[in-house]
């Protein structure tokens, strides 16, 4: 790359930082969480609680928005007030109260058997994060391999008391890096655990923020395009690692520290890839080839 063309990736990297960081003073504040899913984190104050709200949270969040929120309503009101004593005494009795949910096609025996590991993950290590670093290292260049040994892990915890069987609700809740997945729902719930700010809880303190990986979907996919950030037609795992590296680039430190605010542009400027009547106040109008 010649000087002239590295000086044009700088100035660009210059602007897009720009706007990055303007959007993020605009949305990164508690008062615009709603109706994101990690609203439901801050209906807690005990640690524990906030855990498996997140990571319950986190599991459906997919559908349209309203859906998700009514859903995890539904959830969590089934638990009680503190999820977490939910879990520890998880039974055949209380599988039957969530017998009659359903959130698209997750239902309530996917629930159920969701809520059965993880009673085992908080008898055997106390929380979800102590389970899931067992598999993180800080060599690792990224979260993918802990994420990836967190899911396989859970899996086969499963299957060798379910006659090596898991069901395809379940491995959809635990989708796993080792499918080229992106991983979203996951990764999202990483970032609300990880991550320490306004919106996000940082609840967890054994993981280095530098190591996330953006929660791609098909919106932050093509928000992610329009940044110059990816070319691909796909949402995959190495999608979301590509723009990952792209993020990184800008704020090295925190690659997913723009996510929340970048999905605003969705959920409240309402932005579905074409041209409508907020594209004119919108951030990213100058990079978007509509």
């Amino acid at each position: 790359m010649s000087l002239n063309q590295r000086c044009l990736v700088s100035k660009r990297f210059v602007i897009i930082k720009d706007v990055l960081e303007r959007l993020y003073d605009k949305y990164n504040h508690r008062s615009q969480i709603k109706p994101d899913p990690l609203q439901f984190i801050y209906k807690y104050s005990n640690k524990a609680d906030m855990e498996i709200a997140g990571f319950l949270g986190a599991c459906l969040a997919y559908g349209r928005v309203q859906q998700i929120e009514k859903s995890i309503i539904t959830l969590l009101g089934h638990m009680g007030d503190y999820p977490s004593e939910f879990v520890l005494s998880f039974n055949n009795h209380k599988r039957s109260k969530l017998s009659g949910f359903k959130h698209r096609f997750t239902t309530g025996d996917d629930i159920s058997d969701l809520l059965w590991l993880l009673k085992k993950v908080l008898n055997q290590y106390g929380s979800i994060e102590s389970y899931f670093v067992r598999g993180y290292k800080e060599r690792d260049e990224n979260i993918i391999p802990a994420l990836t040994h967190f899911c396989d892990s859970l899996r086969r915890m499963y299957s060798s008391e379910h006659f090596d069987r898991v069901s395809r609700g379940l491995k959809y809740l635990l989708v796993s890096p080792t499918g080229g997945s992106a991983c979203k729902r996951l990764n999202l719930f990483l970032r609300w655990m990880v991550r320490n700010d306004e919106v996000d809880a940082g609840l967890w303190k054994s993981i280095d923020k530098a190591k996330l990986v953006v929660p791609i979907d098909v919106h932050m996919g093509r928000l992610s395009r329009i940044l110059g950030f990816h070319s691909r037609k796909t949402i995959s795992l190495s999608t979301a690692v590509e723009v990952t590296e792209g993020f990184a680039d800008i704020e090295p430190e925190d690659p997913v520290k723009y996510d929340f605010a970048l999905s605003r542009i969705g959920i409240v400027e309402n932005c579905s890839g074409h041209y409508g009547k907020y594209c004119t106040d919108c951030e990213l109008l100058s990079f978007c080839c509509r």
